[in-house]
């Protein structure tokens, strides 16, 4: 498996990385964004024919869990944004030794969460379910506690992959989303209707498949010829030693990204309070809605990934011009990316929703909204979600994390509860809300990343 290195010699103008690396390592990006995103889509597609009930306790806890999910990503964005500094000094023993912190912590923050989630269940759900509907309660009840036991693994995977993506090897990461996928869809089709067992069978497939892709990744970093690796088995105790001041780098990293994460996540809790005082259907098109959403703009996303290794290895090396070059080139390729598929998106709305057996209730809600979205992301996407990367991969966590919880407070959630309760807008409210959240945080981080302050943050 190889690494990605930048070119020390900048003669001749082809630049740090060549655009032949940075295609090799932007599209398993893509196909590994889409397969994780298909992991979610299966089960709020596949339960639909259970009935609309399912789908909104599908849709009410994955909201959880997607808070979950963003805390191992901000952890594992910190240790990435570490290693890939020390990769650019090519300091590979401390890589290696961030990468060891970084799967440890992960380790003890993801079992200590799943712990907590299966003993406090159903004062969770029951923050999220303001609703009367006693069926769909019951199913997200069953779906949390067997979702929860996958935490210690999507922790572990997503340390490892952001580990990977450091190095630049983003073919690994790609084939494990691959296998997770295939076991996640064909459990699927086994355990929800064959087997009888609905939202069960859906969380059972997605705990065997994260089971299985976190030991893929875990197994590949043992491999000691990578630049970033995990001690092997014969110095195994090695790996279980906790090294503070390598975690304080990390958590320079991961906790303003971890806090401005989880309180972006905590706002959309909030506001899935707001969704759940809606007739079943209308939260069952706020499912489809967010699960067709998080597809279009994967390739952008996957972009904004690879900032992190493309970026941090050249602050690391002190190429901060190159650094900036870079920031710019990669959001102009997000915006590239972007903007077919939000096309599509706007065109192809109505065929879309039809697919997901909804009722006819929620069918011209889902289309609006999701008409809306494809209109509005083409412009408010990349800069919002695609700048953050390469502002963190600097060092400059802190930043966006104090642009994004006061952009959620006073936007996201604040315009939800005046345009849902106020103004009459129901549904359509809070994803208009979300967009003027994005323009706002879209806005800052383009003044930011325009000036200096940036380049100057001290990681390592």
């Amino acid at each position: 498996m190889k690494a990605l290195h930048f070119r020390r010699s900048l003669a001749g103008g082809e630049g740090a990385f060549t655009n032949r690396q940075l295609i090799a390592l932007v599209l398993p990006l893509i196909a590994e964004q889409l397969l994780a995103v298909m992991v979610g889509m299966a089960d709020t597609v596949m339960v639909s024919g259970v009935g609309d009930s399912a789908v909104a306790a599908v849709s009410t806890v994955d909201t959880i869990n997607t808070l979950f999910i963003q805390l191992f990503t901000a952890m594992s964005a910190g240790g990435a944004v570490v290693a890939a500094q020390y990769l650019g000094r090519r300091e590979t023993e401390n890589a290696c030794a961030a990468a060891r912190q970084l799967i440890l912590a992960t380790a003890c923050l993801s079992i200590c969460i799943a712990a907590l989630t299966l003993v406090f269940y159903k004062q969770v759900i029951g923050l999220l379910d303001q609703g009367n509907d006693l069926d769909t309660l019951n199913q997200s009840y069953t779906y949390l506690l067997i979702t929860a036991c996958s935490f210690p693994f999507l922790g572990l995977y997503n340390g490892g992959v952001g580990l990977l993506r450091a190095m630049g090897n983003t073919k690994a990461s790609m084939w494990t989303s691959i296998a997770m996928n295939i076991i996640n869809i064909g459990g699927n089709a086994i355990l929800i209707h064959p087997c009888g067992l609905g939202v069960a069978g859906a969380a059972i497939a997605s705990l065997l498949s994260r089971g299985v892709s976190a030991a893929i990744i875990l197994y590949l970093l043992f491999n000691e010829h990578l630049p970033i690796h995990l001690e092997p088995l014969r110095r195994f105790r090695k790996n279980l030693q906790f090294d503070f001041p390598m975690i304080r780098r990390i958590l320079r990293i991961g906790i303003p990204n971890g806090l401005e994460n989880s309180l972006f996540q905590v706002g959309k809790v909030l506001i899935m309070g707001i969704i759940t005082t809606f007739p079943t259907a209308i939260r069952a098109a706020n499912g489809i809605c967010n699960s067709v959403s998080s597809v279009v703009n994967i390739p952008g996303n996957s972009i904004g990934l690879a900032a992190i290794a493309v970026v941090g290895q050249l602050v690391g090396a002190g190429e901060k011009e190159e650094a900036r070059r870079y920031g710019k080139k990669l959001l102009k390729w997000m915006y590239v990316c972007n903007f077919p598929t939000n096309l599509a998106l706007i065109f192809a709305a109505g065929p879309v929703v039809r697919l997901f057996n909804l009722s006819a209730e929620g069918v011209p809600v889902a289309v609006e909204i999701l008409t809306l979205y494809g209109i509005l992301s083409i412009f408010t996407h990349a800069p919002s979600f695609g700048l953050p990367n390469v502002l963190r991969a600097a060092g400059d966590a802190r930043y966006t994390m104090i642009v994004s919880v006061i952009s959620m407070l006073t936007l996201r959630m604040g315009a939800s509860y005046l345009l849902v309760y106020g103004l009459g807008m129901g549904l359509l409210g809070v994803w208009v809300a979300m967009h003027m959240d994005w323009l706002a945080r879209a806005v800052c981080f383009c003044v930011r990343f325009a000036g200096n302050k940036w380049l100057n943050r001290k990681v390592i």
